[in-house]
């Protein structure tokens, strides 16, 4: 049985050469420390929390193989997706990154696929990038930050942008910075931030996404959402009550619970019963296999651990671990 995992991120080797010459990357730039140190940019700061963010080629692929991974598809780490650049500067960004990353698919021996990044801050921008990335490149679509800067993803300007994605069949990744989530405003004790805050985005922009009507107006938009997209399922029954009982905050026809079928979902949930209540509301076709390598440590491995779990029947776990995205993005 082949294994596929959607949620494998690359920092890229240009980064690592301005390190090395001691150079900014795009306006990031290098504080050294512990391990491999880390990057500032707009007063935030990103560790590098293990070594295998510098992993070669082939590095990755025995790492790969000790997991029990067949296929990687890379998304940028998302600290560095540059929203907060002027226009130009993050389309040479996102250029710089989908040049490499495609480089990087084409020698893996079909081990690897690619997702793009975008200059989303301006969306004529992203649009041409993401139909470069995918005609030129032959990335399957793009990882997209839960919002940018500030925004939600219901503006109405990002509206065409969908529609483009939806007609070139490209896959959007949603997944949030760890450091910039607003849990970090209430509290950085316990690390919080990351447990908690992390998967509260996933929620939001599933939500928006569904409850703003984004779906409905782009009904084969292909859609993932990292972390079986946090407690958005769980909040559903919550959600549709509003949207009956509240009907002038509706902007959809239908109850948001009549949508969230049309979303992915990846696997890292934390453990067996979120993953079995996620599958419930969603069905086994909507769940795909997550590993978020190399920051998430699995024990032996994520293939390990979904073919272990005693709830999840044969054929549930054929789907998750490679049907479902050797359809999704076309890799067989």
């Amino acid at each position: 049985m082949k294994t596929i995992d959607i949620h494998a991120h690359i920092v890229p080797d240009s980064l690592w050469r301005a390190i090395d010459a001691k150079e900014d990357w795009h306006g990031f730039r290098h504080e050294a420390g512990e391990g491999l140190g880390a990057m500032m940019a707009c007063g935030l700061r990103t560790s590098f929390t293990t070594p295998k963010v510098r992993y070669t080629l082939e590095e990755r692929l025995k790492d790969m193989d000790e997991q029990k991974v067949d296929v990687q598809v890379l998304s940028i780490h998302t600290p560095f997706v540059g929203y907060h650049l002027e226009p130009a500067q993050g389309l040479a960004l996102a250029r710089e990154f989908n040049d490499e990353i495609g480089e990087t698919v084409r020698h893996s021996g079909g081990r690897l696929a690619g997702l793009a990044t975008l200059p989303v801050q301006d969306v004529k921008l992203a649009i041409a990038e993401l139909e470069r990335a995918v005609t030129k490149q032959g990335l399957k679509g793009a990882l997209l930050d839960t919002q940018v800067n500030g925004d939600q993803w219901d503006e109405p300007r990002f509206l065409p942008f969908f529609k483009a994605a939806e007609q070139m069949g490209a896959v959007l990744f949603y997944h949030p910075q760890p450091q910039n989530n607003f849990l970090m405003q209430r509290t950085k004790r316990h690390g919080l931030f990351n447990s908690l805050g992390v998967i509260l985005d996933d929620a939001i922009v599933t939500a928006v996404l569904i409850c703003s009507g984004v779906l409905e107006k782009c009904p084969d938009l292909k859609v993932c959402i990292a972390h079986g997209g946090g407690p958005a399922c769980y909040a559903m029954g919550r959600m549709d009550r509003n949207w009956h009982d509240r009907p002038s905050t509706r902007s959809t026809s239908k109850p948001p619970s009549a949508y969230q079928k049309q979303l992915y979902y990846d696997t890292v949930t934390g453990d067996e019963t979120t993953l079995r209540f996620l599958i419930d509301q969603v069905g086994a076709d909507r769940v795909v296999m997550g590993s978020d390598w190399p920051f998430v440590p699995w024990h032996p491995s994520p293939v390990s651990w979904l073919q272990s779990l005693e709830s999840l029947t044969a054929g549930e776990k054929e789907k998750i671990l490679w049907k479902n995205l050797a359809d999704l993005l076309d890799i067989h």
